[in-house]
């Protein structure tokens, strides 16, 4: 699978639900991180397992509908692609509405994510009930 294949194929998991299969698309030693992480939210989370960890209660507070805006541009490096993509749905806990734009640099080796630096808005993690990962803080 390339890495733009593995990629979306990844993002029918997530609005699938299905987080522990998302989670299996990752190398066991693959790398995620959010440059632009507010205070108090992880900034690098190394290994599949702790990736895991984070996204376990994702569902639970972000119900997302769709990715109705994805663009995936190649690079010269073909397991490394750059990402630009808006995901919509709603938060759980208010109803309000969910809207996020994204890019992510993702390196997939041997059909696994090995490195993942994603470019969120740390904005929207002030909003009511968008907080997911705050159980493990």
């Amino acid at each position: 699978m390339t890495a733009a294949e593995l990629y979306r194929h990844g993002l029918g998991l997530l609005l699938a639900k299905d987080i522990p299969a998302w989670v299996e698309l990752w190398d066991v030693d693959g790398v995620l991180e959010f440059p632009f992480a507010p205070d108090g939210w992880p900034v690098r989370l190394e290994g599949r397992a702790a990736v895991g960890a984070y996204m376990r209660h994702y569902p639970d507070h972000i119900d997302l509908h769709d990715f109705p805006d994805v663009t995936i541009h190649q690079t010269t490096a073909p397991e490394t692609i750059v990402v630009e993509m808006r995901g919509v749905g709603r938060l759980v806990e208010t109803d309000g509405p969910f809207d996020m734009t994204y890019i992510a640099v993702v390196t997939v080796k041997e059909s696994r994510i090995t490195s993942y630096r994603d470019y969120w808005n740390p904005l929207a993690a002030q909003q009511a009930g968008a907080d997911f990962a705050g159980a493990d803080r």
